[in-house]
């Protein structure tokens, strides 16, 4: 029996209970491209992969990034170490190591494979998709994930590939743009159910203007996960959720609501070693029972030790800060330099994690004057777009930001929804 469904079921029956579900995302390939496996600051034991590099371009240290192969290893290491509950990948990572090469046959770790790539993930470089309201759309099948074919042979219950999926919706505050997300989300949930196909659920914070403050946006997600999912059987639920860490109040507010209701939380941008190990602690300590972090994870000095630390704070052996210091006491022992200095890797920069009580991560979005006077955000994009001004609003003031800033911007909230 795999981890996932063990700490799942104890979980329900026992809602004390200190049972916690990692998950290590290594999906961002979904997004990112040529970027998504990380610098190669941290390879496997297995070293690098041959690369080949024309030195009048650059050299392959110059260059920077792991490459597929050098990616595909990390994840074979970590699911070795067996710390983690759930490998989160892209299908044709699921295919070389689920299907292929039965990574997880013999293994108490979940596989996973992201199921859906709505347009806000597009983080091309030099693209521009990021910026505008997030569309659905879907690159995988269920087949694809399950076996690696466009329709599986469904006569036995048990498939070559993963059985698990995340799909994600980014609601906007506007009536078409959500309406259309919800009808393609009704469509994947039927489809999955007939399949016996499950599925987690990310419902991340809007990714353009929404007339909602950002001390709101809390309450704006928690309704929508239970308007969504008030009209969805058990059958067709998810098996939890994966949402952006809004504050103790919010995570509350939504983990109380229904024992049946499993909360996770996504990891956001890279950030500090106690950045990390604090979110992971304090969302713990107001309801969340799952954390599925990937570019914590994934930009971390030495991932195995990190992972290590997350179980370990989690399982109430240390404390954010004592796993800070063991982290660097790892690195020292093993000869690795650190990407800061202990004291400045033991300070609080994420302002999700303030007490303030807003839990705000950014402020992405304003309120509006009022509801009569309100326009669309979608419109407001519209009407800029036919004066040549770009998009933009009194909180995010997108006209007067240089490409290179906007950059910084579209590139800060995919690694919040990437972890």
């Amino acid at each position: 029996m795999k981890s996932l469904d063990q700490k799942l079921a104890e979980i329900k029956a026992n809602r004390s209970s200190r049972a916690f579900i990692i998950a290590d995302a290594k999906d961002a390939d979904m997004a990112f491209g040529v970027r998504a496996p990380g610098p190669r600051g941290y390879l496997a034991k297995r070293g690098a992969k041959p690369a080949q590099f024309s030195p009048e371009v650059w050299s392959r240290d110059e260059f920077g990034y792991r490459n597929l192969p050098e990616f595909l290893d990390i994840i074979r290491e970590v699911t070795h170490q067996g710390l983690v509950d759930i490998m989160l990948m892209s299908a044709y990572v699921n295919e070389q190591l689920s299907i292929k090469e039965g990574l997880f046959k013999n293994s108490h770790v979940t596989p996973a494979a992201r199921a859906n790539d709505t347009t806000d993930v597009w983080a091309v470089r030099h693209g521009c998709y990021t910026g505008e309201p997030s569309q659905p759309f879907r690159s995988a099948t269920i087949d694809h994930i399950q076996c690696g074919e466009v329709e599986c042979n469904r006569k036995g219950a048990e498939f070559p590939g993963a059985n698990l999926g995340l799909y994600s919706i980014t609601y906007v505050n506007e009536l078409d743009q959500d309406r259309e997300a919800l009808l393609w989300y009704k469509e994947f949930r039927e489809e999955a159910e007939r399949k016996s196909f499950r599925h987690f659920l990310e419902v991340f914070d809007p990714n353009v203007a929404s007339g909602i403050a950002p001390e709101k946006l809390g309450e704006f997600i928690n309704d929508n996960i239970l308007r969504t999912l008030a009209g969805v059987p058990e059958s067709g639920r998810p098996v939890f959720l994966k949402i952006v860490y809004h504050g103790p109040k919010a995570m509350e507010e939504l983990a109380q609501y229904d024992p049946n209701l499993v909360v996770g939380i996504l990891g956001g941008s890279a950030g500090t070693t106690y950045d990390a190990f604090r979110l992971i602690h304090d969302a713990q300590k107001y309801g969340a029972r799952v954390a599925l972090f990937g570019r914590k994870i994934n930009n971390a000095e030495h991932q195995l030790a990190f992972i290590e630390m997350l179980r370990l704070i989690t399982e109430g052996k240390l404390s954010p800060e004592e796993a800070v210091r063991a982290y660097h006491g790892v690195l020292q022992g093993k000869g690795i330099k650190p990407h800061r200095l202990l004291e400045e890797d033991s300070k609080l920069t994420d302002q999700a994690m303030s007490y303030d009580g807003s839990g705000a991560r950014r402020a992405t979005v304003t309120a509006k004057a009022g509801a009569t006077d309100r326009q669309s955000p979608i419109a407001d994009r519209r009407t800029n777009a036919a004066s040549g001004q770009p998009p933009g609003n009194a909180a995010t003031d997108f006209a007067n930001m240089t490409s290179e800033q906007r950059l910084a911007y579209d590139q800060q909230r995919l690694r919040q929804k990437f972890g």
